[in-house]
């Protein structure tokens, strides 16, 4: 074991314990949404596919969603971190050993990462594939803009509020928790190949938002954030910089409303591909920063013991 706080798991267990949480963590979330839908609107679960995008159940929507997410996502990490050492929340990385140029140059580097991810989705639409296959992802893409819209609702500022915390803050703990600091934080110990953790994370993190045309950019978006956390090692520096992605999409959606225009503009928005040039320059510039600064900070903050330790595993 490299942690002086591990159990006696080994991180390969860890990631199969992970797994399976997440598993059952899936089909909990489904089994919970139906009493909270049936407590908030008072009525019966049969009626749930047809009436969830009606805006009178946007608020039992809201709960769902952060219910199912919870318990799919953090619930599962933070088990797994407790089942597998003493300090859970330490193993997950939810530490502020970091300072706020950290915190500043993180935000940056999401601006980066947003236009060269937009630019990847441009790519994405001219990769050719069958019409059956395209018709069928677009369907899914018009029934995530649907869901999505639904949930916003923004007509106050109240709503933008309300969308802010349930869409942009939440999704950002919950999955950060889990997809950093749980399944790429056990695959980098386990594999001590840092990197192709961050690969496998972000490929899964794309591929569970079930999405092909932002399949890219999700992509893009998951690297980034691993790469945050592995510089930083700190869980909070990721889960920032996803809000701050959630939180320029919303504000988006509320601009737009308020222009009234349609919300699919804000959520479909791409760039020429030459932007992901600039993306990619801008990212390698703030990252170059950024890991400079981080070392740093892991050097004033971090005792001997524990930097020794983490060495093993993380460099």
């Amino acid at each position: 074991m490299y942690d002086a706080d591990s159990k006696g798991v080994s991180y390969a267990n860890a990631f199969l314990i992970l797994i399976g949480l997440w598993i059952a963590g899936f089909i909990a979330g489904g089994v919970l949404s139906i009493p909270v839908w049936v407590a908030m609107t008072g009525k019966g679960v049969m009626s749930m596919p047809a009436e969830l995008l009606k805006p009178e159940n946007i608020n039992a929507v809201r709960v769902i969603q952060v219910v199912s997410t919870a318990v799919t996502f953090f619930l599962p990490a933070f088990f797994t971190a407790l089942i597998i050492n003493r300090r859970p929340v330490k193993l997950l990385g939810f530490t502020t050993q970091f300072n706020y140029r950290q915190l500043l140059l993180a935000l940056g580097i999401m601006f980066g990462a947003a236009i060269t991810a937009a630019s990847l989705a441009e790519l994405n639409e001219l990769i050719p594939i069958p019409k059956n296959a395209a018709d069928y992802f677009r369907k899914l893409e018009d029934n995530y803009s649907a869901q999505v819209e639904a949930m916003t609702n923004i007509r106050t500022f109240g709503d933008y509020i309300i969308s802010i915390i349930m869409i942009a803050l939440l999704p950002a703990v919950f999955e950060e928790t889990f997809f950093r600091g749980g399944m790429q934080n056990l695959l980098t110990r386990f594999s001590k190949k840092p990197w192709l953790a961050i690969l496998i994370t972000s490929l899964i993190f794309s591929v569970i938002h079930l999405s092909y045309y932002g399949f890219l950019a999700r992509v893009c978006l998951g690297v980034v954030l691993g790469l945050i956390f592995y510089y930083s090692r700190s869980l909070w520096l990721s889960i920032a910089a996803h809000f701050f992605n959630n939180a320029i999409a919303v504000t988006q959606m509320y601009v737009l409303i308020k222009q009234g225009k349609p919300v699919k503009e804000a959520m479909n928005e791409t760039y020429p591909m030459w932007w992901g040039i600039i993306g990619v320059i801008l990212l390698y510039v703030l990252f170059i920063v950024f890991k400079r600064i981080s070392a740093k900070a892991i050097q004033k903050y971090t005792t001997p013991e524990d930097r020794a330790l983490e060495e093993k595993w993380i460099a």
